[in-house]
């Protein structure tokens, strides 16, 4: 058996995972789960959520969850809405689980955010704002190991 074939399966798969990616990062604020990104991929809820791990380092539902507090972050800077209304805005559903990846991935809860973010980048391109502010969620990935 030539390694050819496990290339190319290889290279669809990454095509595949991009794509979900892709989708995750226009769609954030729909409702997404695992099963329907697995669908859309033509794939398993299981071989995706391995595959996607693997190659970005973190779950699918992380990966979401990291690009909706990233807008969240955005939002709360703005200061016009509750933190009610940028949970619901950015495609949360429970105000609770919310809150607490949100506290995870920034480190304080969004309430604390929203009044501290508006001094911290006052007078900040709203450009340069979302660069210095972005979340970082690597608790998740593991090391690779050197080659």
């Amino acid at each position: 058996m030539s390694s050819r074939p496990v290339t190319a399966q290889r290279l669809s798969d990454l095509a595949r995972l991009r794509r979900v990616r892709d989708r995750i990062d226009r769609e954030y604020a729909q409702p997404l789960d695992v099963e329907a990104l697995a669908r859309g991929a033509h794939m398993s809820a299981g071989h995706l959520s391995r595959e996607f791990r693997q190659a970005y380092g973190e779950s699918p539902y992380s990966y979401l969850m990291t690009r909706r507090v990233e807008r969240a972050m955005a939002l709360l800077r703005r200061g016009d809405l509750s933190v009610t209304e940028v949970c619901f805005t950015v495609g949360c559903s429970s105000l609770g689980t919310f809150s607490t990846r949100f506290t995870e991935l920034v480190g304080m809860p969004p309430s604390t955010y929203r009044r501290l973010a508006a001094q911290a980048t006052e007078g900040l391109p709203s450009c340069v704002a979302k660069q210095v502010t972005r979340p970082v969620r690597n608790r998740e990935a593991r090391p690779g190991r050197p080659e």
